[in-house]
């Protein structure tokens, strides 16, 4: 009878060399600490925005970050906020995000490299009914448990550039062409942890 043991050794090897299983995390948004804002250039001036009603949530394997992580977001446009009451109205107007038919922005990512210590992350928004690829600047803070809820937690920043002309945003409207850059900025301050 032949022995089994170069067999299981071969097994065992095969199964040491094997990735370990990932264990994604879900992490709901924590929206008290967490922040979305923009800032696009105003004739010489930048102003500054943000949106104060949004949701999203986080989803990775802190050890696997690159290949499992996912980032997804929903924006309520109507929330607009530059604290100027009639430009905020007219940002909601049919000018701009007309959001009495695009209420809402999303954004789901698809695509995530390592860049040095931060990542690419890439994915589909969509505002005004308008679909666009957007890539992103993320650097992680970090792995935790909260304090507090002794739960797992992270934090991460987010930076992306958008042409507004691809959303249809301003694009006929009088003042937009005559004032406005059509690059904006956004930034996003992403805390999250399982409550």
């Amino acid at each position: 009878m032949k022995s089994t043991m170069p067999l299981i050794a071969a097994i065992s090897l095969l199964a040491a060399s094997l990735p370990a299983t990932a264990e994604v995390i879900h992490y709901p948004l924590d929206t008290s600490h967490s922040q979305v804002g923009f800032e696009v250039r105003h004739i010489l001036s930048t102003v500054p925005g943000r949106f104060d009603s949004f949701e999203g949530s986080v989803s990775v394997d802190p050890e696997n970050v690159e290949k499992t992580l996912k980032i997804s977001g929903t924006v309520d446009m109507a929330s607009v906020n530059t604290n100027n009451g009639k430009r905020d109205d007219h940002l909601r107007s049919a000018d701009f995000f007309d959001v009495e038919n695009h209420g809402k922005m999303t954004f789901e990512s698809n695509k995530v490299q390592k860049k040095g210590d931060k990542y690419l992350v890439t994915g589909d928004m969509t505002m005004r009914g308008v679909t666009k690829s957007v890539d992103w600047e993320v650097v992680i803070h970090g792995f935790a448990d909260n304090p507090f809820t002794k739960t797992p937690m992270t934090a991460l920043d987010m930076k992306g550039v958008i042409d507004r002309q691809d959303f249809g945003i301003g694009t006929d409207s009088i003042a937009a062409k005559i004032s406005l850059e059509d690059e904006v900025e956004i930034e996003l301050l992403v805390v999250t942890f399982q409550k």
